[in-house]
This record gives structure tokens, C-alpha cells and sequence, in this order.
């Protein structure tokens, strides 16, 4: 664990908390103070200690990821001077700011998550620059009057395990498609939970054939990686029979667009569109680790869509166990036909509330940005997710189910076609196409995150690459469903 309370150890650096309005030893201005501000002063003498001021706002208006962020900004920092520790130092006026937006418990643990997400490095595939040193942060009791060391201890126990659930999302996303292919992706998945009260079942070869999932056949033939459907159960909610959630996650893991191939100067991060399948066993993860009281299945379509001699051609007719067919207008609109398997396969499962999350569309990143992911479908759902988006930083935007748009999807050859004959609204249409597999007597939402997946540079509080998104997210969403559960380890709002 790379935060400590009450050490005793020397550390070579002390990070000051400022809010606007409080006093401190430096006549730091408010301009220091505003939010994600940091300023270095450094010592004169050796071995004493530098400090890192860190500007925090107003603490009536402070929020989790705003003190996230922070925290994962102040470790970053720290890692660029060199620095092997800091030590946490609270201020007066923050901890004591009467109207302020965040409790004690809820402002440490965002310190804590943040501090551990900041730390992050994917150095899998780096040689002489492999190693990467960590900087520890040291807690004072002192500083947290509200909380007792049992306390403290419990939050950074949950923050840690809510970063473990990030941090292999993040690692999935980045890693390299000759490494993480869809047998690979099996196989790690088989693996991570061997010792855990999990049940996993794989549906491969001619289990998916016998079962039409004729979206994953018809996706994965042109690569020599076979597709896989991959159930996840976990059931550990007071009541046994409970229905489970289920989160479906697409796992294409790498997205050459098949025979209507990808062009560009540089499309490495078409290894990245199985961030979906990525976000869902994250969440997963920080739900199993976690003991949560909950059922939860998770749905994992697994995927190569590549060219090649057996690979899907533009024209083919995909047959559904539903009835549908889909002609494949273009087989860069792979996600959603391998999602319908998936989907299906949750309502012959018996499951009334899915969630699928999928790098969908380019067109989402267009609409909202890379902050915010789109969201379609059930009212009651959307207004959860959305609300704890807000307070964990993984944020979503609702979007529109246009019926007017369902006309796009129509094909004179087949039911439907893959995506819509327009290229207006392209993620509209996706969710429209995606909504003609769900069973109508689902609540179902569609989560379009495909511009939320990756940094596209370095941020202050973020190497570029991965960014986990959905892990947090999608375990809160679960643990929110069973109230009744008693579980220190969970997230507590």
C-alpha cells in the first residue's frame, strides 16, 4: 500500500491543502488556491523538507473527483521531481469550513483514490525505462479528528480496492493486441478470480453456433482468435435468488474494421475497443474484492474483427435467434452485432436490468466530448448512473432513443442493416439498432463510451492511454441496486 498513517518516517516533501479563505504560513495569494493549482517551495538547506501548496477552492463547492484529481495530480508531480514520499497536510480551515460540500470520509477517500490512480504506469512493453518509481503518501491522525485510525484504515481499504478494479481496466486497454487477443482475454479472465466464489462459463466453437450467437461467428471469422461469450456470475446478496444485474461489455480487441479496413496514419487504438468488456471486469473486480452483497452477471462478447479469407463481407445477412436478420451494410459496425448475442443471452438468462457499455461510435466523442459518455434507455437507470457519474467523476450525458431515426436501420434485403444509411446521428442509431434485441420486459441502457476510453495526451492527473473508465461507475450502480447489504468494504455514500 503506498499510503501510510502516522509513519514516523522522514519524507522529503509536504503537501498543503489550501482553500480559499485559509491562512498559512506563506502569504500564498487566492490565485494559489483555486482548484488543481500547485506550487512548488522548495527548501533552502539539505534535508529539509520541500512543500507542494495545492489549491483546493472553495470547500462549499469541493467535489470528489475535484479532490481526485488533485491528489493524482500532487503524486504525478511529485514522481516528475523525483520524490519518493509526501506527507498530507490538512488545513484548518478546510477540515473545519462549516457548509462544506464533502465529509471527512468522502474527501479522504478521494485523496486516496487519487493518489493511487496518479501512480499508474503501464510499463508492460517499455525496457530501459521499465522501471518507474512510486511516491508514498503519509497520513497524520491528526489531520482527521473526525475519524478514528479503524476508520482511516477501512477507507484506504476501499480505495485501494476500488483502484485495483481501475488500474485492470486500464492495463486491458493499453495492453498490445499480439498479447491481448480474444483467447488471451479468456484465459485472463478465467484466471483472475480462480480462488473467488465466481462461477465463469466460456461459450466458444460450436457452443456459440449451437446457441446462434451468429454475431460473434460472423465478427471473429476473419481472425485465427476464435470469438468467445464469457459469463461471469457472481452471487453473494443476502437473498441467493435474486435476480442479478447484468453488465454487458463489448470486447473487440482489436477493431481493423474487417473487410472495410481502417486507414490512417496511425490506428493503434483500434486495440482499445474492448474498453467496454475492460470496464465491466473492472467492475466486476472491485465488486468480488470487495465481498459486495450483490448478484451481478457479466456478459463479456470477445472479439478479433480483422480481414481476411473467411472474414464477414459487406452484404452478408446475420440470423438471430430472435428472428431478426441484419445485413451487414459495413463491417466497421461490428460492436453492436456481437452486443445483440450478448443481450440475448441475458433475456434467455432470465435477467431484467442490463446495462451494456461499449466504444461504440466515433460519433459520441464528436457530440460530448471526451469527458462525458451518452447514455440511452430506461429513465430509472439513466438517473441513477448518471447521478453517481456525477459524484465519481465518470460522467454521462442521456441521449435520445429518436424514433424517427429506426427508418435509417430499414434494408431491403434483411430485417434490419448494421448502421443507418445515414451519417447523421450515428450513435443515435447504434442504440436505436441495439434496442431491437433487448427483451421487452428489460429495463436496458446503452452506454456509448468510446470517447471516455483514453487520454489522448498527458494530463496533470493522468499518464495518456487508458483512462478505466466505468469500473467505479458501474460497481457503484450495482451496489446502489441492493441497499440492504452490510459491507465495510463497499463504497459508502
Amino acid at each position: 500500500m503506498r499510503i501510510t498513517i502516522d509513519a514516523g518516517k522522514t519524507v522529503d516533501t509536504a503537501i498543503y491543502a489550501l482553500y480559499e479563505g485559509d491562512s498559512h504560513l506563506f502569504p500564498f495569494s487566492e490565485l494559489n488556491k483555486r482548484p488543481h493549482t500547485l506550487t512548488w517551495i522548495y527548501a533552502r538547506n539539505p534535508g529539509e523538507q520541500d512543500w507542494l501548496a495545492v489549491g483546493m477552492g472553495e470547500a462549499s463547492r469541493a467535489t470528489r473527483e475535484q479532490v481526485r484529481r488533485t491528489g493524482a495530480a500532487c503524486v504525478r508531480a511529485m514522481m516528475k521531481e523525483q520524490r519518493s514520499g509526501a506527507e498530507l497536510i490538512r488545513s484548518s480551515c478546510g477540515s473545519a469550513h462549516e457548509g462544506k460540500g464533502l465529509s471527512p470520509e468522502e474527501e479522504l477517500q478521494a485523496w486516496a483514490e487519487g493518489w493511487l490512480y496518479g501512480l499508474y504506469r503501464f510499463t508492460k512493453h517499455r525496457g530501459r525505462e521499465a522501471y518507474q518509481p512510486e511516491a508514498t503518501l503519509n497520513l497524520r491522525l491528526q489531520d482527521w479528528p473526525e475519524l478514528t485510525r479503524e476508520q482511516i484504515q477501512d477507507i484506504l481499504h476501499r480505495a485501494a480496492v476500488r483502484s485495483e478494479g481501475t488500474r485492470l481496466a486500464r492495463d486491458l486497454v493499453n495492453d498490445s493486441p499480439e498479447l491481448l487477443n480474444p483467447e488471451a482475454f479468456v484465459e485472463l479472465v478465467c484466471g483472475r478470480w480462480k480462488e473467488q466464489p465466481v462461477q465463469i462459463q466460456v461459450y466458444r466453437g460450436q457452443e456459440l453456433a449451437e446457441r446462434q450467437m451468429n454475431g460473434l461467428l460472423a465478427v471473429g471469422a476473419g481472425s485465427r482468435h476464435e470469438p468467445a461469450l464469457i459469463e461471469i456470475t457472481y452471487r453473494h446478496a443476502p437473498d441467493p435468488d435474486e435476480l442479478p444485474i447484468a453488465l454487458v461489455g463489448k470486447g473487440i480487441t482489436f477493431d481493423m474494421g474487417g473487410m472495410n479496413v481502417k486507414t490512417g496514419r496511425d490506428i493503434s487504438d483500434a486495440r482499445m475497443d474492448m474498453g467496454g468488456a475492460a470496464a465491466v471486469i473492472g467492475a466486476m473486480d472491485i465488486l468480488i474484492s470487495s465481498r459486495a452483497r450483490v448478484n451481478a452477471v457479466a456478459l463479456i462478447a470477445v472479439a478479433d474483427n480483422l480481414p481476411g479469407p473467411d472474414a464477414m463481407l459487406p452484404s452478408s445477412v446475420i440470423r438471430y435467434p430472435n428472428g431478426l436478420t441484419v445485413q451487414v451494410a459495413n463491417t466497421d459496425g461490428e460492436g453492436r452485432l456481437i452486443l445483440a448475442d450478448a443481450l440475448l443471452h441475458a433475456a434467455a438468462m432470465g435477467v431484467r436490468k442490463v446495462i451494456d457499455i461499449a466504444t461504440l461510435t466515433g460519433n459520441i466523442g464528436t457530440a460530448l466530448g471526451l469527458e462525458l459518455a451518452g447514455i440511452w434507455g430506461d429513465e430509472e437507470i439513466t438517473r441513477d448512473l448518471v447521478e453517481i457519474g456525477e459524484r465519481n467523476g465518470e460522467r454521462l450525458w442521456p441521449m435520445p432513443l429518436v424514433e424517427e431515426y429506426v427508418s435509417d436501420l430499414r434494408s431491403d434485403y434483411a430485417d434490419l442493416r448494421n448502421v443507418g444509411a445515414s451519417p447523421l446521428a450515428g450513435a443515435i442509431s447504434a442504440a436505436l439498432f441495439i434496442r431491437h434485441f433487448v427483451d421487452e420486459d428489460m429495463q436496458w441502457v446503452h452506454i456509448d463510451m468510446a470517447g471516455t476510453v483514453q487520454y489522448k495526451r498527458e494530463y496533470p492527473h493522468a499518464a495518456a492511454g487508458a483512462t478505466g473508465y466505468g469500473a467505479r461507475l458501474l460497481a457503484d450502480y450495482v451496489q446502489k441496486q441492493f441497499p440492504s447489504q452490510v459491507n465495510p468494504a463497499s463504497d459508502r455514500r
